[in-house]
Order: structure tokens, then sequence, then C-alpha cells
């Protein structure tokens, strides 16, 4: 008996010493801290996002506002901001390169930025819609003489030149009529003429042949001429 009563006492949870009854107390002291931290959070949270209501509210009755742009601020009332835009229906974006630097920028619906403008916020630059429009232009014009100068250098490559009217000073534009004849190009076969591909002789040497054949001519109407006189 004497020793189950003696169990009984060693089981029993012993009185709290000084030094246990501190540690709880300053364990109830930092939970209220807390406590106090988390509604303080809390509240602070409430009041930003009542303060950005009301200016958001008050942007959108201004219209001669398009845009409208915040000092930097931290993630949360970022993010604040951003829920508060979504739901009065505007568009909102963040710019920054790092956190501390990092804002926001509203947009009404009917004046959302282009490509172009985010572009220019991303890089840190002010948005000029009037040098963007000449930018435009200079783009626009650099394209259309690229396309110029393409299209030139593919005539360049491949002429089309009148075969009969290059060289009838030389031949004769009978002759030139019979050597375009000889020579005509097959589109098959791209710029290159297929009598060409065939014959390996030279532009000199069929032209030269060109005007041998003109001269057997030419001495034969002569003979036929004079044995009918």
């Amino acid at each position: 008996m004497a020793d189950l009563l003696g169990s009984i006492l060693n089981s029993m949870e012993k009185p709290p010493t000084v030094g246990d009854k501190e540690s709880r107390r300053k364990a109830r002291e930092q939970a209220a801290r807390l406590k106090k931290m988390e509604e303080d959070e809390r509240r602070k949270k409430a009041e930003f996002r009542k303060k950005m209501e009301k200016e958001v509210s008050d942007f959108i009755q201004d219209s001669s506002q398009q845009k409208r742009k915040y000092n930097p601020m931290g993630k949360i009332e970022r993010s604040i901001l951003h829920d508060v835009a979504e739901v009065a229906g505007l568009t909102s974006f963040s710019f920054g390169e790092d956190e501390e630097s990092r804002y926001v920028m509203l947009f009404k619906k009917e004046f959302a930025p282009s490509d172009e403008e985010l572009e220019a916020y991303r890089k840190g630059e002010e948005w000029d819609p009037k040098l963007a429009e000449q930018r435009r232009r200079l783009k626009e014009q650099a394209a259309l003489e690229e396309t110029a100068s393409s299209q030139t250098k593919k005539a360049e490559t491949c002429p089309n030149s009148n075969y009969r009217d290059k060289y009838s000073h030389l031949i004769g534009t009978s002759a030139a009529k019979d050597a375009a004849h000889t020579l005509e190009a097959n589109s098959a076969y791209g710029c290159v003429p297929v009598a060409n591909k065939r014959d390996t002789r030279s532009i000199e040497e069929a032209m030269n042949e060109i005007r041998a054949k003109k001269r057997q001519k030419q001495e034969d109407d002569s003979g036929a001429h004079s044995s009918s006189s």
C-alpha cells in the first residue's frame, strides 16, 4: 500500500518553480505582442485598401486622366492595389528593376498601353507618343528601302534584257532576231537560255557565225541579181 501511494505521489506534477513561472510569463507576453502586430498589420492593410479604393474611384471619374503612376511601394501594397484596380475594371502593371524601385501604373480600359509603350516602361524610359510615331515611320521606311534594294539585286542577278536590242547595232536587226530566236530563254531553266545549256559556243562565236550567214546570203542575193540581169 505504501508503495502504491508513493508511486502516485511521484507521478503527480511538481509545483512550478520560479524559473518556470518566468518562462510562462515571457511566452504569454510574446504571444500578446504577436497578436497585436497581426492586428496592426490587418488594420494597416484595411486602411491602405480603403485609401486605394478612394484614389482609384477618383481616377476613374477624372476624364482628363488616361493613366496614373504611383510611387514605389512594397510587394503587399502592390498586390492590394492590383486587386483594387482589377475589381474596378482597370488595367494595372508593375515596373521597376528591383524590389525597392518597383511601382504600379493604372490604365483605363479604353486607353490600354501598346506593346511599345509597355516596353519603354520596362526599360525605365518615359513614353513619348510623338517620338514613337517617328520611330515607327523610320522602321517602315527602312523596311520599304530594304525591299526595294532586294528587288533591285534580284533584277541585276536575273536581267530581263532584250537580246535583239542589245546586239542589233553590231549584227543588224534581222540577224539579232535570229540570235534571239536561237538563244531564246526557257523560264523552266531560270535566267540561263535553253540554247546555252546545249550550245558551248561563246556569244562572239555565235555572232560571227550569224554575220557569215548574213554575208553569204547577201552574196547569194547579189549573184542571183546579176544572173537575172
